[in-house]
């Protein structure tokens, strides 16, 4: 049995196609179906549903042209009409991934990083880089073996691009900051290529303490901005034809770990 994908398409969302075909690789093992929005909100009258689904993925991209915020809008559309069904898909189990605008989705409905468990309230924000412009670049990342994150399970430094204007991290107060390393909501941090914490361009948007990437209390809630569906083989690497590079894309252990969770459960 392959576990059912959901990727959300729509209004703006543009790696919906490349995260789909992640989760399809074979050595990935999922079976993903794009849905659109509206779909989703409208079940009844097409047949689909978020309960019949294993996995939520929210792509990357500019939804509704990120007015407002980055990924504000689609937030407050998910909450008003799916609210309660996201915390039903949670409550079973199930797992969700936001990528880029993805994870600014996420955490502007407070699905992300719910520290003490509270999804009902905006902990953290994503917000404009410091650099003050539009960040397209290839960065190192390292993996918290302190973090629950299902996703991030068994990896330690990777290698992915970023593409976005608004992904610096900030949290609400000093506390909150505190409570995501002591509670391993941290599972992803910007460092430099021998693994340690840099400043820009390694950390392309002035994150707090590097943040790249979080998970909720579970570990079956996580996002993050860089792309891991980018790089799903050899040659999507920026320099493959330069130095030697990994025989698998970097990228596809976050996609293979999220199916192979769910397979576990069943």
């Amino acid at each position: 049995m392959k576990p059912r994908v959901l990727v959300l398409t729509g209004y703006g969302i543009n790696c919906d196609y490349e995260t789909q075909y992640a989760f399809n690789m074979p050595r990935v093992g999922g079976r993903a179906e794009r849905v659109h929005v509206n779909d989703l909100i409208d079940g009844t009258a097409v047949g689909k549903s978020l309960g019949d689904y294993d996995i939520l993925a929210i792509p990357g991209g500019f939804a509704h042209g990120d007015d407002i915020a980055a990924g504000k809008v689609l937030a407050n559309k998910l909450l008003n009409h799916l609210g309660e069904q996201l915390l039903r898909f949670i409550k079973d189990g199930k797992l969700i991934i936001g990528i880029c605008n993805g994870f600014q989705v996420l955490v502007k409905m407070g699905l992300l990083p719910a520290v003490g468990g509270r999804y009902d309230e905006q902990q953290v924000t994503l917000t404009y880089n410091d650099s003050n412009k539009f960040e397209d670049r290839w960065v190192y990342l390292s993996a918290n073996p302190e973090s629950r994150c299902i996703f991030t399970r068994g990896l330690d430094r990777i290698y992915l691009p970023v593409r976005h204007g608004e992904g610096k991290l900030v949290a609400r107060d000093p506390e909150t900051l505190r409570e995501l390393h002591a509670r391993g909501h941290v599972a992803l941090q910007y460092v430099d290529e021998e693994g340690n914490l840099s400043g820009y361009p390694g950390n392309p948007n002035g994150s707090q303490d590097n943040i790249a990437g979080l998970c909720d209390p579970t570990g079956r809630i996580f996002g993050l901005m860089p792309h891991p569906e980018v790089y799903v083989y050899p040659t999507n690497h920026p320099r493959w034809t330069r130095e030697k590079v990994p025989a698998e894309g970097m990228g596809v252990a976050v996609f293979r770990n999220a199916v192979r969770f769910i397979r576990e459960s069943l």
